[in-house]
């Protein structure tokens, strides 16, 4: 079943660390993915939060509510929702990290490319920017006599787990996507950022040409790239998340100064 945001579903986490009275706290910016909902990130966030550091998880425009929607938001506005909100976290913090999951990792880099040394570090999880899936040539034809096919969610090996995605995946929105991708890679060289890139070894919706392209392009004097052996895409809530989270934490402190 698809299980959708109701009014009463947090749309975003956020918590302020304890601090010194003339001391901010760090801040990090978690971006969701294409499809998906907060969901999938805030064990991520309570991970972070009861580490000292204030997150953020905005619900991207388009998502929650229902897969037609989503064919009616261009990527601009995802765009604008986590640059708004990365905007707010540097007014209360110190610094600010930015994160992604999938679509939400090519909306960390744009972020980095866009706002560069506003911005302390990117940490990515099985990022998006391209695909190898030749299928993608005939979507130009499809989204003008399909609106959607069948969902790409809650590819997670653990059991019993629900990342709150679209059972449909919309095709409008999906060509949209891949604008901000072509965008997102031509400015690659831009990333300055030190980068930690955690990919799945098992990965049914993004191929590893993605994590290729990002190691290969960005101008980062760190960059390090962490694969993932029992998870699948959504790592965040499989098997390998502690993994990610306690990485997360060391490299945040390694760089918040």
């Amino acid at each position: 079943m698809n299980a959708l945001l109701s009014p009463e579903s947090p749309l975003s986490t956020e918590t302020a660390a304890p601090t010194g009275e003339d001391e901010r706290p760090v801040g990090v910016l978690l971006c969701h993915g294409f499809t998906g909902s907060p969901t999938s990130m805030q064990p991520w966030a309570a991970y972070l939060q009861a580490a000292g550091f204030r997150t953020s998880v905005p619900l991207l425009p388009g998502h929650g509510t229902h897969w037609a929607e989503l064919n009616q938001t261009p990527w601009r506005r995802w765009y604008a929702r986590v640059d708004e909100e990365l905007t707010r976290l540097l007014g209360e913090c110190s610094t600010v990290f930015v994160a992604g999951l999938s679509m939400g990792g090519a909306l960390a880099l744009r972020l980095a490319e866009r706002r560069g040394p506003e911005i302390g570090g990117v940490l990515l999880v099985n990022p998006a920017v391209r695909s190898s899936d030749l299928r993608l040539l005939a979507l130009p034809v499809l989204k003008r006599l399909l609106p959607s096919l069948p969902g790409i969610s809650n590819d997670i090996a653990k059991p019993g787990q629900d990342e709150g995605a679209y059972n449909r995946l919309p095709l409008r929105a999906l060509a949209s996507m891949r604008r901000m991708w072509r965008l997102v890679r031509a400015d690659l060289p831009l990333v300055t950022q030190p980068v930690l890139l955690f990919r799945s070894r098992t990965d049914h919706v993004v191929d590893p040409s993605s994590a290729r392209v990002i190691m290969q392009k960005i101008s980062s004097v760190e960059a390090t790239e962490r694969v993932l052996h029992r998870s699948w895409h959504v790592a965040t809530l499989d098997h390998d998340a502690e993994t990610i989270f306690a990485e997360s934490v060391d490299f945040i402190r390694r760089h918040a100064g």
